[in-house]
């Protein structure tokens, strides 16, 4: 038993060892385990909606500190970001505060075309997230706008393929992380170069002062003719890739030996003529530039340029670009893009 005794006293010291550092081990591992938590937790955060995309700080404020941060960061160009501190949100909030108020209605009216365009480019950029936040923005302040459906369809099936092909690529989690910072980066390029372009646009003198209404017209336009540049240049490139994809996946069929390329028309709708333009007797012209695909079908077309009174250009455009989608020629030996101008006369 003497014996006995001895081992027992000299193994509970060691016994005691062990349990303390078996505790310390668990100890490090817990918040090691937090820690590989934590980014899985900020990439299922929920994306914005119309009743959270305005920031809580904004919404504490009061109507006359909604008011001066509004102007303030209207005058600064922070017209939809960064977020949590820009005109939009400020807008948007005072019109909670003060439904009544007229110039935070108008305002918003003046702020949708340029949001609308930044949406446009955000997905254009693949920068889904900013794009979420930007429709949002568009939602609250109006739920029916006519652009709304086509943002957020255009974000979805965006996102999908941008999965599709990050899955095909197999990208690592580091090259993941870079291809984010690198969207990040060009989404604040992308907001000081509009910001900068707007802030020369007031500070050149004109022959007469113009009105907030034409301001926002004019840089809504630089906007929009970015984005489409944006646009096609993405459409450019992912449809290379997928001709790339299919080449590789199966060999291309035979094509005739003396395949024409020359453009053939079976069917060319002419525009419907703008209403408000028609009305008041005025012409113009817009130059299309489109792309035929092999079927004959138009994949792709775009303003190169118009004239027409500035007030009236935007309706003219629209509609020409419609009208033209819907041309249709004869099967072709390849993809070509052709340039043709539309007349609007009455």
């Amino acid at each position: 038993m003497s014996a006995i005794n001895t081992v027992r006293r000299g193994l509970a010291p060691v016994a005691l060892a062990v349990a303390v550092a078996c505790a310390l081990g668990a100890c490090k591992k817990e918040p090691a385990a937090a820690d590989t938590a934590a980014p899985t937790a900020a990439q299922q955060a929920p994306a914005p909606t119309p009743e959270s995309v305005v920031s809580a700080s904004v919404n504490a404020m009061t109507a006359d500190q909604l008011r001066s941060e509004a102007s303030k960061a209207y005058s600064e160009n922070r017209l939809y970001a960064p977020a949590g501190n820009n005109a939009m949100e400020y807008y948007l909030a005072l019109r909670d505060k003060a439904p009544a108020d007229a110039g935070a209605s108008s305002a918003l009216t003046d702020l949708m075309p340029m949001t609308v365009i930044a949406t446009e480019q955000a997905i254009a950029r693949e920068d889904f997230a900013e794009a979420k936040r930007l429709a949002a923005l568009i939602e609250k302040a109006d739920a029916k706008h006519p652009s709304l459906a086509r943002l957020k369809s255009s974000i979805a099936s965006s996102e999908t393929a941008a999965a599709q092909r990050v899955e095909a690529q197999k990208l690592t989690v580091e090259q993941e992380a870079k291809r984010q910072e690198d969207v990040i980066k060009k989404r604040e390029e992308d907001q000081k170069k509009q910001q900068e372009q707007q802030r020369l646009q007031v500070a050149t003198p004109t022959p007469a002062p113009s009105s907030a209404a034409e301001q926002a017209a004019a840089a809504a336009e630089a906007q929009r003719q970015q984005a489409a540049a944006a646009e096609a240049e993405r459409k450019r490139v992912a449809a290379a890739a997928e001709a790339q994809r299919q080449q590789a996946a199966a060999p291309a069929p035979a094509q005739p030996a003396r395949a024409s390329n020359e453009l053939r028309e079976i069917s060319l709708p002419q525009p419907k003529y703008p209403i408000d333009a028609q009305r008041a007797g005025i012409a113009g012209t817009v130059q299309i530039e489109f792309t035929v695909a092999t079927d004959g079908s138009v994949s792709d077309a775009r303003v190169v340029s118009s004239e027409a009174p500035r007030r009236y250009a935007r309706d003219f455009e629209r509609e020409a670009v419609a009208a033209v989608k819907r041309w249709r020629f004869q099967p072709i030996g390849q993809v070509t893009t052709s340039r043709r101008t539309i007349s609007f006369q009455q």
